[in-house]
């Protein structure tokens, strides 16, 4: 298992690499990469912060969970933090398996689980000025219990 938040660039290589495993047939991956509009506003750059140690505890965390509901070989999960550029990737999840649709299955689920749990907020930088993104998957942690 590899987890990392960082502020420097994320290599889908690395991460690729880091899961390759004899007896896995597929890796799948997902990259999150910085896009130029959001909603009709032109969106120069995204920022990122995080409290480190926790967002990778529970990276680790969900790295076991998807772990215990797939069949999986290896997982790789890396987040950015600081600033992005239009173009380069916030977030790489990486993970190997025998067959396709366990590794697809996981990774579809790990950025889900991402997106709602883990404790890193971003910023979106506009040419007409600058908001933080509510992180609407992360509804749920509010809800009150059922």
């Amino acid at each position: 298992m590899l987890v990392e938040v960082v502020s420097d660039p994320l290599k889908l290589e690395r991460y690729t690499e880091a899961v390759e495993d004899s007896g896995a047939g597929a890796i799948a991956t997902f990259s999150g990469v910085t896009r130029d509009n959001f909603e009709g506003k032109k969106v120069t750059q995204l920022e990122y912060e995080a409290y480190v140690p926790m967002a990778e505890k529970q990276l680790r965390a969900l790295c076991q969970a998807a772990a215990c509901k797939w069949t999986i070989k290896r997982v790789a999960i890396a987040h950015r933090t600081g600033l992005v550029r239009i173009g380069e990737a916030s977030v790489i999840i990486a993970v190997s398996s025998a067959h396709r649709r366990e590794a697809l299955e996981a990774v579809h689920w790990l950025i889900d689980e991402l997106k709602a749990t883990v404790p890193i907020w971003k910023k979106e930088v506009y040419e007409d000025g600058t908001v933080w993104k509510e992180n609407a998957e992360c509804r749920r942690l509010l809800a009150p219990p059922q």
